[in-house]
C-alpha cells in the first residue's frame, strides 16, 4: 500500500491518512505505519494464498487509488503490476476501478459478487 501511495512520486495527505486507516485494519499501530511510511526500505512482496486474500488486497489498492481523489496512471500501472504478480490478467485493475464508481466501494453483498466475478481473470 505503501509502495503504491508513493507511486506517483509524492505522499499526498489524504493518502497517508487512508495508509494510516488501512493499517489499522491489519493490526498495526500508528508509529508502526509511520516507521514503514518514512523507510526506504524496499518491502519483500507476500502473495496472499487465496482468492478471497488477493481480491481483497486488490480492494485496499483501490481503495488508495481514489485516496487523493485522482486516479493516476502510475498507479493504475503499479497495481497492474502487482496482480499479474498475484496471477491475474492486469486488466483486473481497470474492471475494480469501474466497480468503485468514481471512488465509492461497493456495499458488503456486492463486494462478495465481485471477488466471485473476478476469478474470470485469473491467467
Amino acid at each position: 500500500m505503501i509502495a503504491l501511495a508513493k507511486a506517483d512520486g509524492h505522499l499526498h495527505t489524504d493518502e497517508e491518512k487512508m495508509l494510516y486507516k488501512l493499517g489499522a485494519k491489519y493490526g498495526l499501530k500508528d508509529r508502526q505505519i509511520a516507521s514503514l511510511i518514512s523507510s526506504e526500505k524496499k518491502n519483500e512482496l507476500q502473495i496472499p494464498d487465496t482468492h478471497d486474500q488477493k481480491m481483497n488486497q486488490l480492494y485496499d489498492l483501490v481503495i488508495m487509488v481514489y485516496a487523493d481523489g485522482v486516479v493516476e496512471e502510475s498507479e493504475v500501472e503499479f497495481c497492474e503490476d502487482l496482480m499479474e504478480q498475484f496471477g491475474f490478467r492486469k486488466d483486473i485493475v481497470r474492471w475494480m476501478i469501474d466497480m468503485f464508481d468514481k471512488g465509492n466501494p461497493p456495499t458488503p453483498e456486492a463486494w462478495e459478487e465481485l471477488k466471485y466475478e473476478g476469478k474470470k481473470y485469473i491467467k
